[in-house]
């Protein structure tokens, strides 16, 4: 029987060689992958990469060089490393450096007992999946200060490839169900674009809840009460995810907003997932970090006993601006043990996270303290990068709100200012007869013409008809006052050009 008779394709010969078919093609690939978009490394930043190339082989520009602002990469931007971090690093990556006299005292009693804690003494050996378990502890005892004594069990600690493999994870257990029996997963917007990559990639439904620019960027619970209700109609809302301090908005949330918001969660049965990145980076007078673990355990045992949380922290923000190590950890809080059992079981499949990310973590919530003898330094240096952060923020909100067409909130905290953009109406039919967002229309011809490096505000999500975009207030200062002051210019010229 031929095997055209029982329906078989066979590979065809051309030359003497098989040809076939792809196996996997872009309609046999899984159809979630499609729907992932992640616009902080989206098209303007493929297209300023291809910029620089084109600068390097001499093509002439109306500028010499690309500057970034587009995500919060702070030692690209220019910071520098926190020096005992790098001793410490450097030790465990080498430990023949132990046996030298370059390195002070304390920097060489951290490596040692973070090696002591590795595999074979080395930074090179797996380590537990949850993560090494010295560390773990030391990330407890670091939260119970932060949050006044409220207790850590470190058996709730997870270590993590960066904060971003942490929320990954959560959103893997979270997310089941088929139709309108559908996981339901309610974000902020504007929103970091993980968020929304992650549920489409795992087919969860995006439920938006819209921040309030007027108040600067806080929280609205008649906003989550309406979301929730519409969600409730069509997907099964299961958690509320937060951002604070906020990317890309730049605010910090008070401690009656989170207060309520933790309320909404209890009343709603949600899961609360706290994206607490940036709780170091707070500028504007009166704005205070409220970690959601302290204000559910304030609120009383009718809350901290029963509301679950996921918490997450990383060495990529704050002072330490170290992303390339992927360094952070997450805590859980009530969750369910046959749950956990299974989320133990999950981070299992990946091993380990970085080992170096585990040790860089370690010191962070284990810094020298008074008396030893690197805390002069460290301390001068957290200070100083923390102080060189707020005045940015503070010059990247005023020199904008100098610019008609732009609006700026004050930058409370993080890494970002998401101006409001007013764009001619022109402007935004040439946009839309190109089939781009207005905004992207924008950003593009700013990368273009002055080699600023922006988001457009319809990668994180806004309000139809309003327009942003993202920046970043890492630049040094010289290169962020070239850069403000040709976002001044250009938009100052796009609008006349579109008028």
């Amino acid at each position: 029987m031929s095997a055209s008779r029982i329906g078989l394709i066979l590979p065809s010969r051309s030359n003497g060689v098989f040809s076939r078919d792809k196996v996997l093609t872009i309609d046999t690939m899984n159809p979630t992958v499609k729907n992932v978009e992640y616009a902080v490394r989206g098209p303007i930043v493929q297209r300023a990469m291809q910029i620089e190339k084109e600068l390097r082989e001499g093509v002439k520009k109306p500028f010499t060089e690309v500057i970034k602002a587009n995500i919060g990469d702070a030692h690209a931007m220019g910071q520098q490393p926190i020096t005992f971090f790098r001793q410490v690093l450097a030790l465990c990556s080498y430990p023949e450096l132990l046996n030298e006299n370059m390195f002070p005292e304390d920097a060489k009693n951290r490596a040692r007992r973070i090696l002591q804690a590795c595999g074979g003494g080395s930074v090179g050996a797996y380590s537990a999946s949850q993560g090494i378990d010295c560390v773990r502890q030391d990330v407890a005892r670091y939260i119970e200060r932060r949050d006044g004594g409220v207790p850590c069990d470190p058996d709730n600690v997870y270590l993590t490839t960066g904060a971003s493999d942490g929320i990954v994870t959560m959103l893997k257990l979270l997310v089941c169900g088929e139709g309108a029996s559908r996981t339901g997963v309610m974000i902020s917007i504007p929103q970091y674009p993980l968020y929304s990559a992650a549920l489409a990639e795992l087919g969860a439904v995006q439920i938006n809840y819209y921040l309030n620019e007027e108040k600067c960027w806080s929280m609205d619970l008649s906003e989550l009460e309406s979301s929730l209700a519409e969600a409730r109609k069509h997907c099964n809302p299961k958690a509320l995810c937060i951002i604070n301090p906020g990317n890309p908005t730049g605010q910090v949330q008070s401690r009656q907003c989170i207060e309520d918001v933790i309320r909404f969660a209890a009343k709603e049965r949600l899961f609360l997932m706290a994206d607490e990145v940036y709780q170091d980076n707070v500028y504007a007078e009166g704005c205070q970090f409220h970690s959601f673990k302290k204000v559910l355990f304030e609120l009383g045992p009718e809350y901290s006993d029963n509301v679950e949380l996921a918490s997450f922290h990383s060495t990529s923000k704050c002072y330490m601006g170290e992303c390339g190590f992927r360094g952070g950890y997450m805590e859980v809080i009530n969750m369910d043990a046959e749950v956990q059992a299974q989320l133990s079981k999950l981070v299992s499949v990946r091993l380990c996270p970085p080992v170096p990310g585990q040790a860089l973590m370690d010191l962070v919530v284990n810094s020298p303290q008074p008396g030893e003898p690197s805390h002069i330094t460290f301390m001068k240096e957290r200070t100083a990068t923390l102080s060189l952060l707020a005045e940015k923020a503070k010059l990247t909100e005023q020199i904008l709100n100098t610019v008609p067409g732009i609006t700026c909130n004050p930058v409370q905290g993080a890494m970002y200012s998401f101006p409001n953009i007013s764009l001619p109406e022109k402007s935004i039919k040439e946009a839309k007869a190109l089939g781009q967002a207005p905004d992207m229309f924008y950003c593009m011809k700013l990368l273009e013409e002055t080699g600023i490096c922006l988001v457009p505000g319809s990668g994180f999500g806004q309000k139809d008809g309003t327009y942003h975009f993202r920046m970043t207030i890492l630049p040094p200062t010289d290169k962020l006052k070239i850069l403000l002051a040709k976002v001044k210019e250009f938009h100052q010229k796009f609008t006349q050009q579109y008028s």
